[in-house]
């Protein structure tokens, strides 16, 4: 990875189970860099599944563990330019988009919403990823 490319993983994060990181951040002119956040789903530092079977509160904590990454870089949500939701059941969207909605407020980033199959960590209901202007 070059030298100016930096890894962000935010204390009490899980660990990657993979060749990947919670997020990365790339600069783009001298005190500006874009933030990439890894997809994040609601697990705690050792991997189990918060708040299961429970939509609105993996969303919450999604955000959180989001936050996070992007505090790491010096950021926060209101730097958030684009978001992607990946859901396991579209009877979750009202729930899902309902949090969403209050957590970001007057945020607007762009956003993408797509019903999947399954996700990695089974139990898992909503994983979102982000990118980040700082």
């Amino acid at each position: 990875m070059p030298a100016d490319i930096h890894t962000l993983i935010p204390k009490g994060h899980s660990k990657p189970v993979g060749a990947y990181s919670p997020g990365t951040a790339f600069p783009v002119k001298p005190g500006a860099k874009l933030v990439f956040v890894t997809g994040q789903v609601a697990t705690d530092a050792e991997g189990n599944v918060l708040c299961p079977n429970d939509p609105a509160g993996q969303t919450r904590v999604v955000f959180e563990r989001i936050e996070a990454v992007l505090a790491e870089a010096g950021g926060d949500l209101s730097s958030l330019v684009s978001i992607t939701i990946f859901l396991t059941d579209l009877a979750h969207f009202k729930a899902v988009s309902g949090t969403r909605n209050e957590i970001l407020g007057e945020i607007a980033p762009s956003s993408t919403l797509v019903q999947v199959a399954g996700l990695v960590e089974t139990g898992c209901l909503v994983e979102i990823n982000a990118v980040g202007a700082i």
